[in-house]
């Protein structure tokens, strides 16, 4: 049996994780003097609460390899007699490296996928991966099919607002002040594991049919696709739209995401989600 590790920037629910018996181990967000576990002891919206209250922004990091060593020790005295363990982008944070480490001390055991994603990109390769270990592929097959799939995926994440991305030091505050004033929504993707910008648009309407648009094109290369949705909080609402607009088309709707605190960090509240992938 092999066990499946993911962690907190996937950003599946409980019930998610469940489904495709996958646990999940936090990062963390440091926020006024606290180190808290992304998801347990801190969410995107309270994270929101605390900036509007004139907390800083808060900073985040991974867990330690000592915390997988013991989620993969659990998974092998459980009755696993392997562990996938998939996580955020190695060039976006440290996360896969832990992992890496404490896999060294499980003789083979233990196989780390770096998913070159985050957010709604992530978590379809974890319920990719859940799916074909219920189907009984060794560890070998799922991981050389998420290879495959991965080289096929997209990603955008539209953002509402530039205060976060100034906050973090990801633009500057003439940037910010100027996009402010003048509406300015960037759409960002997943180039090569990293964070990169795809593109910007003039207010939510354009932003809207800039997402549908990148949907579209990628149905022309591709024929079908599922696709997993995601928001902040305050973004529910333009990613019911954006699903509403969508529909009719040959995608399989795998459900949505709320975002974690980690990534709300950067994204800032307002913002919304898609990933997509073939269906084969």
């Amino acid at each position: 049996m092999i066990a499946l590790i993911t962690d907190s920037t996937s950003d599946l629910s409980p019930e998610q994780l469940q489904r495709s018996n996958a646990v999940s181990v936090p990062l963390y967000v440091l926020l006024d003097g606290q180190n808290l576990k992304d998801g347990v002891e801190i969410s995107s919206k309270q994270i929101f609460e605390a900036v509007e209250k004139g907390v800083k922004v808060p900073s985040t990091s991974q867990p330690s390899p000592v915390e997988f060593a013991e989620v993969y020790k659990r998974a092998l005295e459980g009755g696993a007699s392997e562990v996938l363990s998939i996580h955020i982008s190695g060039k976006t944070s440290g996360t896969v490296g832990s992992a890496r480490l404490a896999a060294q001390d499980f003789e083979g055991k233990v196989t780390v996928v770096d998913s070159e994603s985050i957010t709604a990109g992530l978590a379809m390769q974890v319920l990719r991966a859940g799916e074909l270990i219920k189907q009984g592929h060794t560890m070998s097959e799922v991981v050389s099919t998420l290879e495959s799939v991965r080289r096929r995926m997209d990603f955008r994440f539209g953002v509402d607002t530039l205060d976060y991305l100034k906050k973090n030091g990801r633009i500057g505050g003439a940037q910010a002040m100027i996009g402010g004033l003048l509406g300015i929504k960037p759409i960002l993707k997943i180039a090569d594991g990293r964070i990169d910008a795809a593109g910007r648009a003039r207010g939510n309407g354009k932003m809207m049919e800039a997402m549908v648009d990148f949907v579209k094109a990628y149905l022309q290369t591709h024929g079908s696709a599922r696709v997993m949705y995601g928001a902040t909080p305050g973004g529910e609402s333009k990613l019911s739209e954006l699903r509403s607009k969508l529909l009719g088309l040959p995608l399989e709707d795998l459900g949505r995401v709320t975002v974690s605190a980690v990534v709300a960090v950067h994204a800032g509240p307002g913002a919304m989600e898609l990933a997509l992938e073939p269906v084969v």
